[in-house]
């Protein structure tokens, strides 16, 4: 027998033994992954022995999607033995540079971030890639991929996330009307794309009139000023696409508390609370841009490279596209269980 055939046969073992074990309730149940049969798969997948210590940063944890990728990545952290230390951006790109000038002062076996705009990174990055430190680039760019060695890159694939959404909205006013897009930060790469895909959809119906589309910068409280001011100044819009279902949400209840629920309104993130607005038909649908298969990916990348001396391009892609589904009633309450566990 190979070894490869050696090794196919241990992990068929592994996963009789765990099923045996837990049980598939255990297993497979609304509470989640067993943790002695999680951690078991994780050691099989090459779960660090020692200790690792590895640096988080994203946009910001006031954004549900960056909460819930923090959650992700301590979930998928203990798995594999790696303790993880946030650094928050507080969705604002001069405290994040200094959250990320503080990170490279240090040691780290591994660093992930998704920065809050494109180039604002870039310095203090390098600093941690020639010291020999693994840097794992999350959803946005923090500079161009052929101007930084970062060990991966993991993201959706933005414009067709705007495109999806954009198309659902445009399918279900009969390809004519008025849409609105509000946009999140303008030198947010992810929310350029996501532009670019609504472009990309609306320029094909001469019916369709777009009446806005000013950044609100993932602020809820800013979304709501631009809405109250939107609603007032046009008498009918027939859609509404926004870049993160934050935004959507609270432009939601400026809408409610004017009487303007005939809107369509279509997100970005899938996040539960708009996946449960979802099936309230609050929202006509979003998409999943993947937290937790990115902030998760990042920890395996991080293991691998530390522990196995996986190399970007050789063992791990420099580019790693996460997309998620089109979000609406048909398969909300898959997506709400996966998000459950971590999984997507």
């Amino acid at each position: 027998m190979t070894d490869k055939k050696l090794v196919s046969e241990d992990r068929r073992k592994l996963m009789r033994a765990a099923a045996a074990g837990a049980g598939a309730a255990a297993l497979f149940g609304g509470f989640g992954f067993n943790p002695l049969v999680a951690q078991a798969l994780a050691k099989e997948a090459g779960r660090s022995e020692k200790p690792l210590k590895a640096a988080f940063s994203n946009a910001g944890l006031q954004a549900t999607w960056c909460a819930q990728g923090k959650q992700a990545a301590e979930y998928w952290g203990k798995l594999f033995n790696v303790d993880v230390t946030w650094f928050d951006g507080q969705l604002d790109a001069v405290k994040q540079r200094a959250a990320i000038d503080n990170m490279a002062s240090q040691k780290w076996d591994f660093v992930a971030m998704q920065a809050f705009g494109i180039g604002t990174l870039t310095a203090p990055v390098n600093k941690m890639i020639d010291a020999g430190i693994p840097v794992i680039d999350l959803d946005t760019l923090i500079a161009p991929l052929d101007t930084i060695n970062v060990l991966t890159f993991l993201a959706p694939n933005n414009e067709f996330m705007g495109a999806s959404v954009t198309q659902a909205l445009v399918d279900a006013i009969n390809g004519e009307g008025t849409i609105v897009m509000t946009q999140g930060a303008l030198g947010h790469t992810g929310a350029q794309g996501r532009a670019k895909g609504f472009h990309s959809v609306v320029s094909k119906f001469p019916k369709i009139q777009v009446l806005d589309e000013q950044p609100a910068d993932w602020d809820v409280t800013k979304v709501a000023r631009i809405w109250e001011t939107l609603l007032t100044k046009y008498p009918k819009i027939d859609a509404a696409y926004f870049h993160n279902d934050d935004m959507a949400l609270a432009a939601s209840k400026v809408m409610q508390a004017k009487g303007r629920t005939e809107i369509k309104i279509g997100g970005c993130d899938a996040m539960p609370p708009a996946i449960t607005a979802v099936q309230a038909g609050q929202m006509y649908a979003t998409v999943r841009n993947p937290s937790c298969r990115i902030h998760g990916g990042a920890i395996i990348a991080g293991v691998q490279a530390v522990v196995g001396g996986a190399k970007t391009g050789t063992d791990i892609p420099k580019n790693i596209v996460t997309d998620g589904p089109v979000v609406t009633k048909a398969n909300a309450d898959g997506m709400l269980w996966m998000e459950g566990q971590f999984l997507i």
